[in-house]
Protein backbone atom coordinates (compact mmCIF):
# COMPACT_ATOMS: atom_id res chain seq x y z
CA UNK A 1 0.00 0.00 0.00
CA UNK A 2 1.27 3.63 -1.38
CA UNK A 3 0.66 6.98 0.63
CA UNK A 4 0.48 10.15 -0.49
CA UNK A 5 2.13 13.13 1.54
CA UNK A 6 0.64 16.47 0.58
CA UNK A 7 1.78 19.55 2.10
CA UNK A 8 -1.65 21.99 1.89
CA UNK A 9 1.34 25.34 1.56
CA UNK A 10 2.97 24.13 -0.60
CA UNK A 11 1.36 22.14 -3.72
CA UNK A 12 4.32 23.04 -6.14
CA UNK A 13 7.54 25.01 -6.23
CA UNK A 14 6.12 28.76 -6.87
CA UNK A 15 3.58 27.75 -3.91
CA UNK A 16 6.83 27.08 -1.67
CA UNK A 17 8.89 30.35 -3.37
CA UNK A 18 5.51 32.75 -2.43
CA UNK A 19 5.58 31.81 0.71
CA UNK A 20 9.21 32.59 1.20
CA UNK A 21 8.51 36.15 -0.41
CA UNK A 22 5.47 36.60 1.72
CA UNK A 23 7.23 35.43 4.96
CA UNK A 24 10.22 37.71 4.66
CA UNK A 25 7.79 40.51 3.16
CA UNK A 26 10.39 40.62 -0.05
CA UNK A 27 9.87 42.97 -3.01
CA UNK A 28 8.70 39.94 -5.86
CA UNK A 29 9.87 42.82 -8.34
CA UNK A 30 13.19 43.04 -6.75
CA UNK A 31 13.99 38.93 -5.16
CA UNK A 32 17.09 38.71 -3.50
CA UNK A 33 18.09 35.78 -5.32
CA UNK A 34 21.02 34.33 -3.33
CA UNK A 35 18.54 33.97 0.09
CA UNK A 36 15.75 32.47 -1.46
CA UNK A 37 17.86 29.61 -3.42
CA UNK A 38 19.19 29.04 0.05
CA UNK A 39 15.78 28.67 1.95
CA UNK A 40 14.75 26.70 -1.39
CA UNK A 41 17.57 24.40 -1.00
CA UNK A 42 17.28 24.22 2.70
CA UNK A 43 13.17 23.32 2.15
CA UNK A 44 14.45 19.92 -0.21
CA UNK A 45 16.82 18.71 1.96
CA UNK A 46 14.32 18.57 4.99
CA UNK A 47 12.41 16.84 2.73
CA UNK A 48 14.97 14.27 2.56
CA UNK A 49 16.13 14.29 5.46
CA UNK A 50 12.08 12.84 6.19
CA UNK A 51 12.90 10.18 3.32
CA UNK A 52 9.96 12.28 1.35
CA UNK A 53 10.49 11.91 -2.39
CA UNK A 54 10.86 15.54 -3.72
CA UNK A 55 8.78 16.00 -7.03
CA UNK A 56 10.69 16.61 -10.48
CA UNK A 57 9.05 20.02 -10.69
CA UNK A 58 10.62 20.99 -7.43
CA UNK A 59 14.37 19.99 -8.84
CA UNK A 60 13.57 21.89 -11.78
CA UNK A 61 13.12 25.26 -10.02
CA UNK A 62 15.90 24.84 -7.80
CA UNK A 63 18.21 23.94 -10.93
CA UNK A 64 16.85 27.35 -12.28
CA UNK A 65 17.39 29.59 -9.19
CA UNK A 66 20.84 28.36 -9.01
CA UNK A 67 21.43 29.01 -12.88
CA UNK A 68 19.89 32.83 -12.06
CA UNK A 69 22.38 33.14 -9.52
CA UNK A 70 25.60 32.26 -11.12
CA UNK A 71 24.38 34.74 -13.72
CA UNK A 72 23.86 37.37 -11.48
CA UNK A 73 27.46 36.65 -10.23
CA UNK A 74 28.91 36.71 -13.76
CA UNK A 75 31.09 39.87 -13.76
CA UNK A 76 29.60 40.69 -17.03
CA UNK A 77 25.79 41.15 -17.57
CA UNK A 78 23.88 40.31 -20.30
CA UNK A 79 22.45 43.23 -22.62
CA UNK A 80 19.44 42.92 -25.32
CA UNK A 81 19.35 44.82 -28.69
CA UNK A 82 19.33 48.24 -27.28
CA UNK A 83 22.33 47.77 -24.85
CA UNK A 84 20.02 47.35 -21.77
CA UNK A 85 20.77 45.25 -19.37
CA UNK A 86 18.77 41.86 -18.86
CA UNK A 87 17.81 41.09 -15.22
CA UNK A 88 18.41 36.97 -15.57
CA UNK A 89 15.35 37.22 -12.39
CA UNK A 90 12.56 38.42 -14.78
CA UNK A 91 11.26 35.16 -15.93
CA UNK A 92 11.31 33.65 -13.24
CA UNK A 93 9.31 36.98 -11.56
CA UNK A 94 6.82 36.49 -14.18
CA UNK A 95 5.69 32.93 -13.65
CA UNK A 96 5.76 33.98 -9.95
CA UNK A 97 3.24 36.92 -10.93
CA UNK A 98 1.28 34.84 -12.99
CA UNK A 99 0.73 32.13 -10.71
CA UNK A 100 0.01 34.27 -7.56
CA UNK A 101 -2.69 35.77 -9.51
CA UNK A 102 -4.16 32.61 -10.82
CA UNK A 103 -3.54 31.36 -7.33
CA UNK A 104 -5.99 34.15 -5.87
CA UNK A 105 -9.22 33.12 -7.56
CA UNK A 106 -8.60 29.34 -6.60
CA UNK A 107 -10.46 29.58 -3.17
CA UNK A 108 -13.19 30.68 -5.32
CA UNK A 109 -13.21 28.27 -7.96
CA UNK A 110 -13.13 25.84 -5.57
CA UNK A 111 -16.05 26.87 -3.74
CA UNK A 112 -18.10 27.84 -7.26
CA UNK A 113 -17.31 23.86 -7.84
CA UNK A 114 -18.50 22.65 -4.87
CA UNK A 115 -21.57 24.58 -5.35
CA UNK A 116 -22.33 23.48 -8.77
CA UNK A 117 -21.60 19.71 -7.27
CA UNK A 118 -24.27 19.94 -4.63
CA UNK A 119 -26.84 20.94 -7.83
CA UNK A 120 -26.05 18.65 -11.04
CA UNK A 121 -26.94 15.36 -10.38
CA UNK A 122 -23.94 14.30 -12.66
CA UNK A 123 -20.96 14.87 -11.31
CA UNK A 124 -21.72 14.01 -7.64
CA UNK A 125 -20.12 11.43 -7.19
CA UNK A 126 -21.12 9.83 -4.06
CA UNK A 127 -24.73 10.26 -5.08
CA UNK A 128 -23.57 8.57 -8.67
CA UNK A 129 -22.42 5.36 -6.68
CA UNK A 130 -24.89 4.44 -4.50
CA UNK A 131 -27.53 4.59 -7.41
CA UNK A 132 -25.36 2.56 -9.57
CA UNK A 133 -25.17 0.17 -6.59
CA UNK A 134 -28.86 -0.14 -6.37
CA UNK A 135 -29.88 -0.25 -9.82
CA UNK A 136 -26.87 -3.15 -11.03
CA UNK A 137 -27.57 -6.67 -10.35
CA UNK A 138 -23.92 -8.27 -9.85
CA UNK A 139 -25.59 -11.71 -9.58
CA UNK A 140 -27.17 -11.71 -12.92
CA UNK A 141 -24.07 -10.16 -14.65
CA UNK A 142 -21.85 -13.27 -12.69
CA UNK A 143 -24.49 -15.53 -14.29
CA UNK A 144 -23.82 -14.68 -17.75
CA UNK A 145 -19.88 -14.80 -17.44
CA UNK A 146 -17.99 -17.06 -19.39
CA UNK A 147 -14.43 -18.00 -20.47
CA UNK A 148 -14.30 -15.64 -23.72
CA UNK A 149 -15.16 -12.78 -21.52
CA UNK A 150 -12.99 -13.14 -18.66
CA UNK A 151 -10.34 -13.93 -21.78
CA UNK A 152 -11.21 -10.49 -22.97
CA UNK A 153 -10.96 -9.14 -19.74
CA UNK A 154 -7.62 -10.20 -18.69
CA UNK A 155 -6.39 -9.21 -22.47
CA UNK A 156 -7.20 -5.48 -22.25
CA UNK A 157 -5.76 -5.89 -18.10
CA UNK A 158 -2.53 -7.04 -19.72
CA UNK A 159 -2.13 -4.38 -22.48
CA UNK A 160 -2.33 -1.69 -19.91
CA UNK A 161 0.24 -3.18 -18.15
CA UNK A 162 2.74 -3.46 -20.62
CA UNK A 163 1.61 0.13 -21.76
CA UNK A 164 2.72 1.54 -18.27
CA UNK A 165 5.35 -0.96 -17.85
CA UNK A 166 7.29 0.76 -20.93
CA UNK A 167 6.63 4.27 -20.38
CA UNK A 168 9.28 6.69 -20.09
CA UNK A 169 10.40 7.38 -16.62
CA UNK A 170 12.18 10.41 -15.03
CA UNK A 171 15.29 9.19 -12.65
CA UNK A 172 16.66 11.95 -10.58
CA UNK A 173 20.42 11.47 -9.84
CA UNK A 174 21.39 13.37 -6.27
CA UNK A 175 24.95 14.44 -6.75
CA UNK A 176 27.24 14.85 -3.69
CA UNK A 177 28.18 19.08 -4.12
CA UNK A 178 26.75 22.09 -2.64
CA UNK A 179 28.53 25.22 -3.56
CA UNK A 180 29.08 25.98 0.09
CA UNK A 181 30.99 22.65 0.36
CA UNK A 182 32.77 23.07 -2.61
CA UNK A 183 33.89 26.65 -1.17
CA UNK A 184 35.02 25.51 1.82
CA UNK A 185 36.80 22.73 0.12
CA UNK A 186 38.85 25.67 -2.25
CA UNK A 187 39.18 27.04 1.09
CA UNK A 188 41.23 24.64 2.57
CA UNK A 189 43.11 23.52 -0.31
CA UNK A 190 44.33 27.36 -0.83
CA UNK A 191 45.36 27.03 3.16
CA UNK A 192 48.10 24.51 1.67
CA UNK A 193 48.71 25.79 -1.86
CA UNK A 194 49.86 29.67 -2.07
CA UNK A 195 48.37 29.69 -5.34
CA UNK A 196 45.86 26.91 -7.01
CA UNK A 197 45.10 26.39 -10.90
CA UNK A 198 41.72 26.18 -12.17
CA UNK A 199 43.21 23.04 -14.25
CA UNK A 200 44.22 21.61 -11.01
CA UNK A 201 40.89 21.89 -9.19
CA UNK A 202 39.35 19.80 -12.53
CA UNK A 203 42.06 17.36 -12.12
CA UNK A 204 41.20 16.54 -8.47
CA UNK A 205 37.87 15.76 -9.52
CA UNK A 206 37.15 15.74 -13.34
CA UNK A 207 33.57 14.56 -13.13
CA UNK A 208 31.43 17.35 -15.01
CA UNK A 209 29.03 18.23 -12.12
CA UNK A 210 31.68 18.93 -9.81
CA UNK A 211 33.19 21.18 -11.92
CA UNK A 212 30.19 22.93 -11.99
CA UNK A 213 29.91 23.32 -8.77
CA UNK A 214 33.78 24.04 -8.18
CA UNK A 215 33.68 27.31 -10.78
CA UNK A 216 30.51 28.60 -9.04
CA UNK A 217 32.05 28.50 -5.68
CA UNK A 218 35.08 30.43 -6.89
CA UNK A 219 32.45 32.91 -8.05
CA UNK A 220 31.42 33.14 -4.97
CA UNK A 221 34.09 33.55 -3.18
CA UNK A 222 35.50 36.41 -5.69
CA UNK A 223 32.36 37.84 -4.45
CA UNK A 224 33.11 37.62 -1.00
CA UNK A 225 35.87 39.16 -1.81
CA UNK A 226 38.15 36.18 -0.06
CA UNK A 227 39.78 35.56 -3.49
CA UNK A 228 41.54 37.41 -6.17
CA UNK A 229 42.08 35.76 -9.83
CA UNK A 230 44.98 35.96 -11.76
CA UNK A 231 44.49 35.79 -15.91
CA UNK A 232 46.81 33.30 -17.82
CA UNK A 233 47.37 32.44 -21.54
CA UNK A 234 45.06 29.85 -23.27
CA UNK A 235 41.44 28.15 -22.45
CA UNK A 236 40.68 28.22 -19.08
CA UNK A 237 43.97 29.66 -18.04
CA UNK A 238 43.87 31.06 -14.58
CA UNK A 239 45.07 30.72 -11.05
CA UNK A 240 42.93 31.67 -7.45
CA UNK A 241 44.73 32.78 -4.40
CA UNK A 242 43.43 34.09 -1.01
CA UNK A 243 43.13 37.93 -0.73
CA UNK A 244 44.74 37.74 3.14
CA UNK A 245 47.56 36.32 1.51
CA UNK A 246 48.21 38.64 -1.62
CA UNK A 247 47.79 41.71 1.30
CA UNK A 248 50.79 40.17 3.14
CA UNK A 249 53.10 39.97 0.39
Amino acid sequence: MSFEIKLPLFEGPFDLLLFFIERDELDIHDIPISKITSDFLDYLHRLEEMNIEVASEFILVAATLMRIKSKMLLPRPQLDEEGNEIDPREELVRHLLEYKKYKSVLEQLQQMEEAEIEKEKRGNLMKEVRSLSETVNVESELQDMDLYKLLKVYLKVMERYEVEKNKPRHEVIQYPYTISGQRDYIMHVLDESPKLAFEKIIAYDPNKIAVIFNFLAILELLQMNLITMHLGEGFNNFWIEKLEQVAAE
